[in-house]
C-alpha cells in the first residue's frame, strides 16, 4: 500500500494561541456565582441570571462581557444528545507518532482538529502522543476517518481505539 508523504508542516497554519489565562485571583464571589449558574444554563437572559445570582441585570451584563473578554468564558453552546439525532458511535483513540518533533506534533494536531468527527483532542504524556474523542455515525464512518486521518499519515506509528458501550457520565462543568 502506497502511503503519501506527510504534509509540509510549513503549509499548515499553526493553531491560534489560546486566550491569555485570566488571573483567577481576580474573580470575586459574584463572578464565581455567575460562572456556576451559566455552566448549568447559558441560555438565561441577563435579567434571569441577575435574579439567580442576586445582582442587578446591568452588573451581570458587564460581568459576563468581562468574563468573555478575559477568556474565562470561551463560548456558550447547546449540548446535543448524540443519540437524539440517530445512531452514533463514540470512539476514544490513542495515537502515537513515529517522530515527535514540534512541527510534526503541530501538523498532526492541526489535521485532527480540522476533522468534524473529532470532539476533543489532547496531547498527552506519558504514553501515546494524542488522545482523540470522536463522535461518528457508525463503524463505516469510523473506518473512513481512520483511513483519511490515521492510515494516510506516514508519521503515525500506533493507533489504539476504544469504543464506548455506555456513557455513564458526561460533564462540561469546571469547578469555580
Amino acid at each position: 500500500m502506497h502511503v503519501p508523504p506527510p504534509a509540509d508542516p510549513a503549509s499548515t497554519s499553526p493553531p491560534s494561541p489560546p486566550a491569555p489565562a485570566a488571573d483567577l485571583d481576580d474573580l470575586d464571589d459574584l463572578d464565581r456565582r455567575i460562572l456556576a449558574v451559566l455552566q448549568d444554563d447559558a441560555s438565561l437572559s441577563h435579567v434571569a441570571l441577575a435574579a439567580r445570582v442576586h445582582a442587578s441585570a446591568p452588573t451581570c451584563l458587564r460581568r459576563v462581557r468581562r468574563l468573555v473578554e478575559r477568556g474565562v468564558i470561551e463560548r456558550r453552546v447547546a449540548i446535543v444528545a448524540p443519540d437524539a439525532l440517530g445512531p452514533s458511535l463514540t470512539a476514544i483513540v490513542e495515537v502515537t507518532l513515529d517522530r515527535q518533533a514540534s512541527e510534526l506534533l503541530d501538523a498532526f494536531q492541526a489535521r485532527a482538529v480540522a476533522e468534524p468527527a473529532v470532539q476533543q483532542c489532547y496531547r498527552v504524556s506519558p504514553g501515546p502522543d494524542f488522545v482523540l474523542v470522536l463522535q461518528v455515525r457508525d463503524m463505516a464512518a469510523y473506518r473512513a476517518f481512520a483511513h483519511r486521518v490515521l492510515a494516510s499519515e506516514s508519521n503515525v506509528r500506533n493507533v489504539r481505539t476504544y469504543f464506548s458501550v455506555l456513557r455513564a457520565k458526561f460533564e462540561t462543568r469546571v469547578a469555580v
